[in-house]
């Protein structure tokens, strides 16, 4: 038996915060066509259940387009089961909008609700969702058959990570010895699996499509091989998504031109091997010399073609060889001994000071 392990679509995600209004439609569209390839992925390897474990949208308002792509999934698809657990992006809009909910549409609430699949009806998908009432009180999970295959399935953050939102926590350790084969989570937007106890594991499959620089990587989802026999699994990432998201760390710090910088970049995007379809930020390393002519908005125009979207980061600082000007009896000698021995400003802003300076003594353009 097949299943699916899903999270964290976020359908209907405006994707405005990196791109163009264009390129923002274009993605969002993709956000769906990934959703069908999984669903299509589901019907050719006969699949029999689809476990999406929250934020199936991004907002409260769903889209038409959102919610008729969902709806057609489970509608045209009977013989596969859906099992939907709200998570903290959700709400009720979606169920709210349909004058029926599909037999094979299963639901979860507040409380622990248990559904029996396989021909043998031993396989067990538990879940419940949770809320600052019911966060701290469900780990008894009563009700929990030990002699089952048993999925439980949470939206929540792993008490060993730092929360960025309103998610609730998860302690993992209160989850060990409950009789859990698998812990199916949602929230936590890059795939991780790991062992839960002695019996099961828990993983989070990471979102379908990333969304932004904080989710690099490959995105895809879980399936489930499942030995209704002997109770055993076998557990495969899919990777899906149509693009990737990669951050790339240049090291400038022998470069004395903005040439010699996309020489350098150059030189480490072609060892990364990135696909043009992909998304890019180039974060700039390593201190240059105070007198390197680096222009971050030229080394971005050079790659803006080279990748479906291209963000540059100029975390590079300046550096400078101090002992040249210790006896140097021009005016910029005297700038330079004036700045360095200011006790109230950091090397990093001596250097950028003295840069400056000795530029506006030379008479060139200040950037």
């Amino acid at each position: 038996m097949k299943i699916i392990h899903c999270a964290d679509l976020h359908l209907d995600s405006s994707m405005t915060g990196l791109l163009t209004k264009e390129k923002a439609k274009e993605r969002k569209n993709e956000l769906l066509l990934t959703f069908k390839k999984m669903i299509d992925y589901a019907v050719k390897e006969g699949v029999l259940a689809i476990i999406i474990a929250g934020d199936l949208f991004d907002t409260k308002s769903v889209s038409a387009a959102a919610r008729n792509c969902v709806l057609a999934a489970i509608e045209d698809n009977p013989d596969i089961y859906f099992f939907y657990l709200k998570g903290n992006h959700d709400s009720d809009n979606f169920l709210s909008s349909l004058q029926t909910i599909p037999e094979n549409l299963k639901l979860f609430s507040d409380k622990l609700t248990t559904y029996h699949i396989g021909e043998k009806g031993n396989i067990a998908i538990s879940g419940i969702e949770l809320t600052p009432a019911n966060s701290n009180s469900f780990y008894s999970l009563a009700g929990l058959d030990m002699t089952n295959f048993n999925i439980l399935v949470l939206h929540g953050q792993e008490s060993q990570s730092a929360s960025k939102d309103k998610a609730e926590i998860i302690n993992l350790k209160e989850l060990k010895n409950k009789g859990i084969d698998y812990l199916a989570l949602g929230h936590i937007h890059s795939y991780k699996m790991d062992a839960l106890d002695g019996r099961g594991k828990y993983c989070y499959p990471g979102c379908l499509e990333g969304r932004g620089f904080d989710e690099c990587g490959p995105h895809g989802f879980v399936v489930l091989d499942i030995d209704e026999d002997r109770m055993l699994y076998s557990a495969e990432f899919i990777k899906a998504a149509s693009r990737n998201l990669h951050e790339v760390f240049v090291d400038i710090s022998e470069c004395l031109t903005s040439n010699d910088c996309i020489k350098r970049a150059e030189q480490t995007l072609k060892e990364e091997d990135i696909p043009s379809s992909d998304l890019v930020k180039i974060v700039l390393t390593g201190d240059v010399d105070y007198t390197c002519e680096k222009d971050p908005a030229l080394i971005k125009t050079h790659f803006r073609d080279s990748y479906y979207y291209v963000k540059l980061k100029d975390k590079s600082g300046f550096k400078v060889d101090y002992d040249a000007f210790k006896n140097d009896k021009s005016l910029k000698g005297e700038f330079v001994r004036t700045v360095i021995s200011s006790e109230e400003l950091t090397a990093e802003e001596q250097a950028g000071i003295i840069r400056y300076g000795i530029k506006a003594l030379m008479g060139e353009v200040i950037d």
